[in-house]
């Protein structure tokens, strides 16, 4: 096959992925969401917080609101009031700003301070937020016979201080709970320095004269509203995300979440709300069986949960139960320390296997070089090196098959339209010359997952964001703000093409042939910047590659053109 028609043909399949993925976004199948939203037993109202205080539920309208289906929750004796203004504490880390409604013990806002909104500005980037059109809050809570959170309402805690700063290496913050019929609770946080992870345990005292009961739920409910899916060059996904034993990462989008209601047995997994570079996650023991599920709430809220076992406190003992809140960036590391799969919420799609190996590359070379783009501008040759024997075999075959010009059009006069012995003809000569007709396009056939992979590897990976490499390339995680990659780029296909002489025939294949610098040109300008320059060097090494191998081939007494 000819080199024009294999790069024609990769240039197709590249589109052709690109559009479908867009398609699929814009245009898949949709859910049609009912007038009336069903809910599992128990009120409709969310109890969520809002961002104003006046704006606060009421004290009728603090219940979970159909987020804890148990039958037999227990009123609570104290209801929040609307008009409470010091219902929320703050808790200040070198990883955090938190904020926690003692209504409930919920973190209803984390900004993550290392982090800034906006490359070089001033404002933390706000993960978990009250704001009451994008509202994404993490609730958590005991629910059952003796829980603090009943279809009645949520339990009201008490703080020691309205502020807490982190001056350790762990700072504690415990909230405190106590029914009327003696079963005390103490809602504990506690946040690590230089960390994202915050472990919550509950420790449960039981002073009734008969067996406690309660189980740990823990949620993250976030708005429907504004869900930004990237573009054709740009896919993103914002949704939930849960891991089972038998399935160690799955995506469950607003639209699914509507549609079916999820709920599965589970020893361990996790459940979490998942955007472009972030993640919140909910983590349980995972030793032991959890239930996670999900539901839609009033057609705007979707919320992913796990509840726990039911754990059966004896007269005068104490339980304590935990789990672990994950509130930060998408890191690979540190994910996978924290549970099976929850690193897989860096999504490099089907192509992961070979993006985890690119992105480990590319953390060594950062390590090395201590700039992203001179990683990638040195994976690039390292993989072009590793590939230089195939990119050999490819223009000797490609030199070899247009020698062979000649006797295939003998052949073509020579047995017309007859396309059995004209095939057979063919293969006899190219087994005789020792041909490979499929020895142009494989090398650029086997390249393309690796582009692919690179591709997501620069788009999910949370360390190229505001990666600077130099001059106006200040993020390589976003499009060149000039487009001078992206015209280098095409320049430089340009004259790949023109180092080889071009011997398709069909005008109409001829004239795509032309016109693919000029739109692959126009397609990288979207590109975050990083694979642009991937692909620039990527095309410069193959000149330098094309022009030793031509040379050497020239020496040996065969023709290139």
């Amino acid at each position: 096959m000819e080199s024009q028609r294999s790069i024609l043909i990769i240039g197709l399949l590249l589109v052709s992925f690109l559009l479908w993925t867009e398609y699929q976004e814009a245009y898949g199948p949709k859910v049609v969401q009912p007038v009336a939203q069903e809910t599992e037993s128990g009120p409709t109202n969310l109890g969520i917080p809002s961002a104003q205080p006046s704006a606060l539920p009421s004290t009728n309208e603090s219940n979970l609101g159909g987020l804890v289906p148990e039958e037999d929750d227990k009123p609570l004796t104290t209801l929040p009031s609307s008009t409470n203004e010091n219902r929320y504490i703050t808790v200040n880390t070198d990883s955090f700003f938190i904020k926690i409604d003692l209504i409930g013990g919920d973190v209803v806002q984390a900004d993550l301070v290392k982090y800034p909104l906006t490359q070089g500005s001033n404002d933390s980037y706000p993960l978990l937020k009250p704001d009451d059109a994008l509202i994404h809050v993490a609730q958590s809570g005991l629910i059952g016979k003796d829980g603090t959170d009943t279809n009645a309402g949520r339990a009201q805690y008490s703080a020691t201080s309205s502020t807490y700063t982190l001056t350790d290496n762990t700072l504690v913050v415990p909230l405190t709970w106590q029914s009327n019929d003696g079963v005390s609770v103490t809602k504990t946080f506690t946040f690590t320095k230089d960390s994202h992870l915050i472990d919550v345990d509950y420790s449960v005292t039981n002073n009734k004269s008969e067996v406690a009961k309660v189980r740990q739920f823990a949620q993250l409910l976030q708005s429907t509203n504004d869900v930004e899916g990237g573009s054709m060059f740009m896919p993103t996904y914002r949704g939930a995300a849960f891991s089972t034993k038998e399935d160690r990462f799955d995506k469950l989008s607003f639209d699914d979440i509507a549609d079916d209601k999820l709920k599965e047995s589970t020893m361990g997994g996790w459940v979490g709300m998942i955007e472009h570079y972030f993640v919140a996650a909910w983590v349980p023991p995972q030793d032991q069986e959890n239930t996670i599920s999900a539901l839609m709430l009033q057609n705007k809220y979707a919320v992913i949960r796990f509840t726990g076992e039911q754990v059966n406190i004896q007269p005068g003992e104490t339980a304590t139960i935990s789990s672990e809140l994950y509130v930060g960036p998408k890191d690979q590391d540190t994910l996978e320390e924290i549970a099976d799969g929850l690193d897989l919420t860096v999504d490099y799609g089907v192509l992961w296997f070979i993006s985890k190996f690119l992105f480990a590359m590319l953390q060594f070379l950062h390590g090395f070089a201590g700039n992203w783009g001179l990683a990638i501008i040195l994976i690039t040759l390292i993989v072009k090196g590793a590939m230089y024997w195939l990119t050999k075999k490819q223009y000797e075959s490609m030199a070899k098959m247009r020698n062979l010009a000649p006797k295939m059009a003998q052949l073509k006069d020579r047995f017309g339209d007859d396309r059995q012995k004209m095939s057979q003809a063919m293969m006899e000569l190219y087994k005789k010359e020792k041909v490979n007709p499929m020895g142009g396009c494989f090398p650029l056939i086997l390249q393309m997952p690796i582009f692919l992979a690179l591709y997501w590897v620069l788009l999910e990976s949370v360390e190229l964001r505001h990666a600077d490499f130099i001059f106006w390339i200040t993020d390589l995680s976003v499009k060149d703000p000039y487009f001078v990659l992206p015209i280098l780029t095409g320049l430089s296909m340009y004259f790949l093409q023109r180092l080889q002489p071009m011997t398709i025939q069909d005008p109409l294949q001829q004239k795509l042939m032309q016109f693919m610098p000029v739109a692959m040109t126009v397609f990288f300008l979207w590109f975050p910047s990083g694979l642009v320059l991937y692909w620039l060097v990527n095309n410069l090494v193959t000149l330098t590659q094309a022009k030793m191998i031509y040379a050497s081939m020239e020496k040996r007494g065969i023709k290139t053109k």
